[in-house]
C-alpha cells in the first residue's frame, strides 16, 4: 500500500503536514518521525530509509536552512537517501524556517492565531518575500505580539495550519512543499 513517510527536523512541521497531506489526498497513508534536530535527522536518515518495511513507501524529508548553503544542504542529504537505496524520496529544504510559510500566507496567520489586522501586511515588505526573510520566526512572533497575540511552535503550527492555502505561491518553499508532495502521492 503506497505510503508517504516524512522525516522531519522538529515537530512543528509534523503539524503542518499532518493537515496538508490529508486535505490533499485523503486516501492515501501518511507517517511522520520527527527527529530531535537536523543532526539527529541527518544522522539517521540513511538507516531509517534502509530499514523502512513497506516497500511501495515514499518519504519526504524536510530540514530549515537556517543558514546553510541550501544547494549543498539538499545534495548532502540526496547523498544519504541514495545510499539507502530507495529511490521515491523528494528532499525539500525550507527556506530559512517553516514560519516562512506562515508568513507567505497572513490569513491563515489571523485565523489560526486570531488576531486582527495581520492579513494587512501581505503585501508590504518583507512579507511580500518571506523566503528572503533570514528570521522568519522571530519575524512572525513580532508580527503577532504586535497585534495581542501570541506564537509558539508546535500549538502555532498546529493553530495555522487548517488555515493554510494549498494554493498560496508566496513562498517558494511552499509552493515546492505541495508540489513535492503531489508527486510522491502519484
Amino acid at each position: 500500500m503506497k505510503e508517504i513517510v516524512a522525516l522531519l527536523e522538529e515537530p512543528s512541521a509534523k503539524e503542518v503536514l499532518s493537515v496538508i497531506i490529508p486535505k490533499l489526498f485523503p486516501d492515501i497513508s501518511f507517517r511522520c518521525i520527527v527527529f530531535d534536530g537536523k543532526q539527529d535527522l541527518e544522522k539517521n536518515i540513511t538507516r531509517k530509509l534502509k530499514c523502512y518495511q513497506n516497500a511501495d513507501a515514499r518519504f519526504l524529508i524536510i530540514r530549515d536552512k537556517d543558514s546553510g548553503d541550501c544547494k549543498k544542504v539538499k545534495q548532502q542529504i540526496v547523498e544519504k537517501c541514495i545510499e539507502s537505496g530507495k529511490t521515491f524520496y523528494k528532499v525539500r529544504i525550507l527556506c530559512h524556517e517553516l514560519e516562512t510559510i506562515f508568513l507567505a500566507d497572513l490569513q491563515a496567520v489571523q485565523n489560526g492565531l486570531k488576531t486582527k489586522n495581520i492579513v494587512s501586511f501581505q503585501n508590504k515588505n518583507p512579507f511580500r518575500n518571506p523566503d528572503d526573510l533570514p528570521s522568519p520566526k522571530l519575524k512572525l512572533k513580532e508580527l503577532v505580539s504586535q497585534h495581542k497575540g501570541i506564537y509558539q511552535d508546535i500549538s502555532g503550527s498546529r493553530a495555522i495550519a487548517p488555515y493554510l492555502d494549498l494554493n498560496n505561491t508566496r513562498s517558494s518553499s511552499f509552493k515546492n512543499l505541495v508540489s513535492a508532495i503531489k508527486t510522491l502521492a502519484e
